[in-house]
C-alpha cells in the first residue's frame, strides 16, 4: 500500500479516528501537525487546487466565526489562500495526501476511498 501523509492537529478527535482507523486498514501513515510541521506555503495552494476553498475552508470552526465579515468575504471571493496559511486550524482535517490525490475531512466518502 501507498503511505499516505495526514495533516491534523493531535488533538482533534476527528483526526485520530482517521488515523486509527487507516492504521488498523494496513496503512502507513505518516502524521503531520498543520500548526507546528506543515508547510502552509507550500501545501496550501496545492490543496485549493485540488479540492478547492469550498471543500478546505472549515466554515464550522471558531476561527471561521471569529472572523471578521471582510475576511470571510474575501474566501468567497476564492482569495482563501492568505488566511489558511495564516491561520491552520481555518483548514479542514484531516487532510490526506495519498502522492496522487488530496482528501480532506473524514466523512463516508473518504473513508470508502481508503
Amino acid at each position: 500500500m501507498a503511505s499516505l501523509t495526514l495533516y491534523g492537529l493531535k488533538i482533534c478527535d476527528t483526526c485520530k479516528k482517521a488515523m486509527s482507523a487507516l492504521d488498523a486498514d494496513g496503512h502507513d501513515v505518516t502524521m503531520v501537525d498543520i500548526r507546528a510541521d506543515a508547510d502552509l506555503q507550500q501545501k496550501v495552494p496545492m490543496w485549493l487546487e485540488a479540492v478547492g476553498p469550498d471543500q478546505l475552508v472549515n466554515k464550522r470552526s471558531t476561527t471561521w466565526r471569529g472572523l471578521s465579515t471582510e475576511e470571510k468575504s474575501e474566501v468567497e471571493q476564492g482569495k482563501a489562500q492568505d488566511l489558511l496559511i495564516a491561520n491552520p486550524t481555518l483548514i479542514k482535517r484531516p487532510v490526506i495526501e495519498t502522492g496522487a490525490d488530496v482528501y480532506v475531512g473524514w466523512t463516508k466518502d473518504v473513508q470508502a476511498v481508503f
